[in-house]
């Protein structure tokens, strides 16, 4: 597994698109909106911020690299290849997603701690490392099942779209309006409760025990994406 995963690493820092897709893009937006966190605080909050530089990341910088990744790497047989040797599914999948995922555990972790630092740091950490996590699982397992649906890096541009806008735009509209309306529906939309509990760790005032309660529709969407991964996903390019 490492092995794959330290080759991948550096096929990343080769291509230029994943290098874009992966660090530039959600560093460049995030520190928007760390530089002018007083301006968007004051239209949501700086859990809010938090919340969007989560997901900008996740989306951006995560999803959609795996999601190119994969399907890259399925259009030059390297997939196939690798099912060859003694590396099991499970390992092969870990080891090609392993280096994206800790770069946006990175990323994530750099421009919060930024924005701690400009703004003041969060209410409960240890809530803001769940919501993280949970978060990038979420989007990894989306990314599995969107990859069986990506015939190349190309097409890939297309297919990752609605989930990444999609995960951006709920979560800022339920960072800037809140739950207080349509709670059920904004919670059970991809990325509205695990934006709540990024809001709720930064901002506080809210109990640890409902915060976690907003697990529930986050791995609940986690579930969903690898159900689907299973009967999507493709080894080989279709012919």
């Amino acid at each position: 597994m490492f092995s794959i995963a330290f080759s991948e690493l550096i096929q990343i820092f080769r291509n230029r698109l994943v290098l874009i897709t992966s660090l530039i893009i959600p560093v460049a937006v995030s520190a928007l909106f760390v530089r002018q966190h007083e301006t968007f605080a004051a239209v949501g909050s700086l859990g809010y911020i938090a919340a969007i530089v989560m997901f900008t990341v996740a989306a951006f910088g995560l999803y959609a690299t795996a999601v190119t990744t994969l399907a890259s790497r399925r259009q030059n047989l390297f997939l196939k290849r690798l099912r060859s040797t003694v590396a099991s599914d499970r390992s092969i999948l870990a080891g090609l997603l392993l280096p994206v995922t800790i770069l946006a555990v990175v990323q994530v972790t750099a421009i919060l701690t930024a924005l701690a630092v400009v703004a003041g740091g969060p209410a409960n950490v240890v809530l803001l490392v769940v919501a993280v996590l949970a978060t990038l699982a979420m989007m990894i397992g989306l990314g599995l099942a969107t990859a069986g649906l990506t015939n190349s890096p190309e097409h890939a541009q297309v297919t990752t779209l609605p989930v990444t806008l999609g995960v951006v735009a709920v979560s800022s509209w339920v960072g800037i309006s809140g739950t207080e309306d349509l709670t059920v529906l904004k919670r059970l939309l991809p990325g509205g409760s695990a934006t709540e509990m990024a809001m709720n760790a930064w901002n506080g005032g809210v109990a640890v025990t409902d915060s976690l309660l907003l697990l529930a529709p986050t791995f609940g969407w986690v579930v969903i994406a690898i159900a689907l991964a299973t009967r999507l996903f493709r080894w080989e390019p279709r012919r």
